[in-house]
């Protein structure tokens, strides 16, 4: 998915940025070292990729606003950011903190997972945030650094953490759904089983 975005986006870098403490999930049972090397391992072949910590070496939950403002520290206003996210968690952005602000810092980019149907309707606020913002042209996100939602048909390829973690406590290696070095790193410090 993400190397078809940034070709279709034409992005310059994809950058990976495991959450330490997600304020809207349990705690994850793997250690933030452990998920960012699994990253680095999935990633590191492609120069287009790299691996964000950032949020590892933050203290308390891991707010999108926070990492946003940073990276716009980083990068500075007139970079063109683009925060790539499933439409499923788009259904409750309305929940995360300070999430009426996120456009000031970043266009959101919108991906359907497969299968993955509208379970609600829509809230009200998120439906009007859609509507003020929502861009079908790619060339709008690269004339202004932030402020646009777009969504982006992906090819289908129904992978998901929750199916390759079931793998794995079942004993079976979910090979071709993840990087063989991923696979290994899982098994040599017993992640998932």
């Amino acid at each position: 998915m993400a190397l078809e975005l940034a070709e279709a986006l034409s992005l310059n870098e994809v950058r990976f940025i495991p959450s330490a403490n997600p304020p809207h999930k349990a705690a994850p049972t793997v250690s933030a070292d452990h998920r960012a090397q699994m990253v680095q391992l999935a990633i590191e072949h492609n120069p287009l990729f790299s691996l964000d910590s950032r949020e590892l070496s933050r203290n308390g939950a891991s707010y999108t606003i926070d990492t946003l403002m940073s990276l716009r520290r980083e990068l500075g206003d007139d970079v063109a950011l683009c925060w790539i996210m499933g439409s499923d968690a788009f259904t409750k952005l309305n929940t995360w903190h300070r999430w009426q602000e996120l456009l000031n810092f970043c266009h959101i980019i919108l991906v359907q997972r497969p299968n993955d149907l509208p379970k609600q309707a829509l809230h009200t606020a998120l439906e009007s945030l859609l509507h003020a913002h929502y861009t079908e042209h790619t060339e709008d996100l690269s004339q202004q650094a932030a402020g646009y939602i777009h969504m982006h048909a992906i090819t289908a390829l129904d992978i998901s953490s929750t199916a390759i973690r079931s793998a794995f406590h079942q004993k079976r290696a979910p090979v071709y759904l993840m990087p063989d070095r991923v696979i290994d790193y899982i098994n040599l410090h017993h992640l998932y089983g």
